[in-house]
């Protein structure tokens, strides 16, 4: 298994663990193509400050039933996960030490696509557990921002790279992926979530 990356040798000061080649080149593009073909892509309006816009990406969410997700003015609703999913679901969850029974994907079809600063600290996501992010096809830069700190970092994601983002993560840091014209490339990124499933289901 591939092991948490020291490029910058800070891995261990920052609250994320960044696995480079974590699924090899083969296994990468594999998911990639399945993925790409046989998803149901979206690309939703989201309300950002009381306007409507076009997210620049496609996107598509899978989850548990009794798992509901909001942002931005946008409504997902697990309808449980499929079967071919679980086998990339047990290694992600063995890589983190969790139980993850959810992920929103998203589809960049080439660098004019890209998602803009965030933190993944909706009301539905169980508090105090990790994130994983799982990046296939084209390498892009994720960017990373303190709240309240100036400081700033930038991760080069390849295909097959797992970032595991660390509670503390989304309570201080921010993060985006710019848009970067000369990537012709598509990505998919799949952020797996532990939920909390509606009471009484």
């Amino acid at each position: 298994m591939a092991q948490p990356s020291q490029r910058h040798g800070w891995a261990e000061a920052r609250p994320w663990t960044w696995m480079v080649n974590w699924l090899n080149c083969a296994d990468a593009r594999s998911w990639l193509h399945r993925l790409q073909d046989g998803v149901a892509w979206d690309q939703p309006v989201v309300r950002v400050y009381g306007r409507h816009h076009v997210v620049p990406r496609l996107t598509a969410f899978m989850a548990a039933e009794g798992v509901n997700y909001h942002y931005s003015g946008v409504s997902h609703r697990g309808e449980g996960l499929p079967d071919w999913l679980y086998p990339l679901l047990r290694r992600v969850n063995a890589a983190c030490k969790e139980n993850f029974n959810g992920c929103l994907l998203n589809l960049y079809r080439n660098g004019n696509d890209s998602m803009g600063w965030h933190a993944d600290d909706e009301a539905e996501i169980e508090p105090n557990t990790q994130i994983a992010s799982l990046s296939l096809g084209a390498t892009r830069d994720f960017c990373l921002k303190h709240r309240h700190q100036p400081l700033r970092e930038v991760l080069h994601l390849q295909g097959g790279d797992l970032l595991i983002m660390h509670p503390q993560c989304q309570k201080e840091w921010l993060h985006a992926l710019p848009r970067r014209k000369r990537v012709l490339q598509p990505r998919i990124n799949l952020t797996f979530r532990c939920f909390i499933k509606s009471q009484g289901l």
